[in-house]
């Protein structure tokens, strides 16, 4: 009967603990600033890109390598980094591309927002992202083709 109730309390603390995992608010800050970023991109703004990305690196230093792996922030720094120093929009959507795939990793572990977070894909870049709406604004093309895209899956 002892090792019954034993069992029982260690798979519910072992939920609680899972659930813990799943929202932490340096993730989330993450998140933030990289929709951010695509707002940058989608407002072809080279500039606002690379602060965003700079804050998008400040915001990587404050997570918890207990919570996230140093080698998985170190490649969210690298693209973010990439981002940063760019001075070209064509090179800092193309590191977007890969910062994205690595952000869209973190949505299967974390819980990134208290809203909704909508995984929108661009056939022509053949590209997801991130966004915090569902209406479609395109980081890789901007004002080019602001809408070129759709929802492929919603988060809640």
């Amino acid at each position: 009967m002892k090792k019954l109730i034993f069992t029982a309390l260690f798979s519910i603390f072992s939920i609680l603990n899972l659930s813990a995992q799943t929202y932490d608010a340096s993730i989330s800050k993450l998140y933030q600033n990289y929709l951010n970023i695509k707002t940058a991109l989608v407002s072809d703004d080279t500039d606002e890109a690379s602060k965003s990305a700079d804050l998008f690196l400040k915001s990587a230093s404050m997570v918890d390598y207990k919570i996230l792996s140093e080698g998985n922030l170190d490649i969210l720094r690298i693209d973010a980094t990439k981002i940063a120093e760019s001075r070209s929009i064509a090179t800092q959507r193309e590191v977007f591309t890969n910062l994205s795939k690595n952000m869209i990793w973190l949505t299967k572990k974390f819980k990134l927002a208290d809203q909704s977070v909508f995984i929108q894909y661009c056939p022509m870049a053949d590209a997801s992202w991130l966004s915090a709406e569902k209406e479609i604004k395109n980081p890789f093309y901007g004002s080019s083709m602001l809408s070129c895209g759709s929802v492929k899956s919603e988060l809640k």
